[in-house]
């Protein structure tokens, strides 16, 4: 078995670009409860929410990439 090392690290950097999602998502969501009274309350909690549901699709592309260099094996 031989790992395809190209999509190995495309994993990786997928996986990378969702580390930073996983701190700033959580984040911004306290943030706009913290702030119930300002009227953009529920724009700013909905990109929130959508920071944290992209951060996951990222990390499952970036495992599934990762399975994928693993054990393919071309």
């Amino acid at each position: 078995m031989s790992t395809n090392k190209i999509l190995l690290m495309k994993g990786i950097r997928i996986l990378s670009f969702s580390l930073p999602l996983l701190f700033i998502g959580p984040y911004v969501i306290f943030m706009s409860f913290k702030n119930q009274s300002h009227p953009l309350f529920i724009p700013v909690l909905g990109m929130g929410i959508i920071v944290c549901l992209f951060s996951i699709y990222l990390i499952f592309k970036g495992i599934q990439t990762i399975m994928k260099s693993l054990f393919d094996g071309k």
